[in-house]
């Protein structure tokens, strides 16, 4: 199963999510959202493996969110979703999901998440074998 890692080049947690893939193995397809913004329907997707909607995946330090005057509490999901096409630096990054998992943010534990089963297994048994010692 491919990750798919939404980045943006001047974004350090996007480069650092992009390195600990590639150290690990882990087939992914990068994509820079401020050079392919997602359409309508990609952050609809988004929104749907998020836990908590919006405020998973909206960067309200984005200085474009300022600008924009966006009130999470008023605006309609529709009209977000249509400024989040519009402006892709209002999500967080980076983005990263699968069928089953979604992780926004570089969190060095919680990426692991992302790690085959087996992978996490075998590397559980070698913390317990050192603390045993």
């Amino acid at each position: 199963m491919t990750v798919q890692l939404y980045t943006s080049s001047s974004n350090a947690s996007s480069r650092k999510a992009r390195a600990w893939f590639r150290d690990h193995e882990i087939p992914f397809m990068e994509r820079n959202i401020m050079a392919q913004p997602l359409s309508q329907d990609e952050v609809k997707r988004l929104l749907r493996l998020t836990e908590n909607g919006t405020e998973d995946i909206v960067s309200t330090r984005a200085k474009i969110f300022g600008k924009l005057h966006i009130n999470l509490d008023t605006i309609s999901t529709s009209e977000l979703i249509k400024l989040i096409a519009q402006h892709p630096d209002l999500l967080k990054r980076p983005i990263m999901f699968d069928d089953k998992r979604l992780q926004i943010g570089y969190n060095e534990e919680e990426i692991r998440r992302f790690l085959p089963r087996k992978t996490r297994q075998l590397e559980m048994e070698k913390v317990r074998a050192r603390l045993a010692i």
